[in-house]
């Protein structure tokens, strides 16, 4: 039987990737000498609002998605971000693999709320934990072992704000997503056309503005 342990390295931006992604760096250490031929890792990430403080900003920022601040007690809960996987090569010992966390600015997304919502500096964090499972192939007696990565394998790491707000800002500069429905989009395009505007957020722009809700 191996006795793997994991620990999340680093997260950082994916150079040159056609979406927003990040890398996180997993060291592996295989304790008792066995040679491990490969891994089917999955790895389940999650956001672990509990770590952390919050200003006040950041606060406003969190009411949607938990309420106002006398309510984080029952409200304030873990919540998965996301599913990734990867192939590991063989080693003995330990290694270093990577992971693939795509990103999305969709506001739809609880993640994506709750990352935006946090203010970013040196003290600016998401507090991740990275629960591990797969498949490891190992040599048997008859040929290849295979066994489970064990259920209680996880990682804690405080990505900074600044590292996920960089990634997204390269593919979306100045920009985020709404999903409407049909008939408000349909509504926003006859607006629109009526007084000639260039696009859609000229439109939103224009109905703010009468609502006295743009800031300058």
């Amino acid at each position: 039987m191996t006795a793997l342990d994991f620990s999340v390295v680093s997260v950082a931006p994916e150079p040159y990737a056609v979406t927003p992604n990040l890398i996180a760096r997993v060291r592996i250490a295989e304790s008792t000498g066995a040679t491990v031929h490969a891994i089917a890792l999955r790895c389940q990430i999650r956001v672990e609002p509990r770590r952390r403080r919050y200003s006040d900003a950041e606060e406003a920022g969190l009411l949607d998605l938990f309420g106002p601040r006398e309510r984080w007690a029952s409200t304030l809960s873990t919540f998965p971000w996301l599913h990734t996987t990867a192939t590991v090569p063989g080693f003995t010992g330990e290694c270093v693999t990577e992971l693939v966390i795509p990103c999305t600015y969709d506001f739809e997304v609880t993640a994506s709320k709750y990352l935006h919502a946090l203010e970013a500096g040196p003290d600016g964090t998401v507090p991740l934990s990275f629960l591990f499972s797969g498949t490891v192939f190992t040599k048997g007696t008859t040929g290849f072992g295979v066994e489970q990565v064990p259920w209680d394998r996880e990682a804690q790491f405080d990505l900074p704000v600044d590292v996920w707000r960089e990634t997204v800002r390269q593919n979306f500069p100045s920009t985020g997503w709404l999903r409407l429905d049909h008939d408000t989009i349909a509504a926003l395009m006859r607006f629109k056309a009526a007084r000639g505007l260039i696009g859609i957020d000229e439109a939103v722009t224009e109905l703010l503005d009468a609502a006295g809700e743009m800031t300058t």
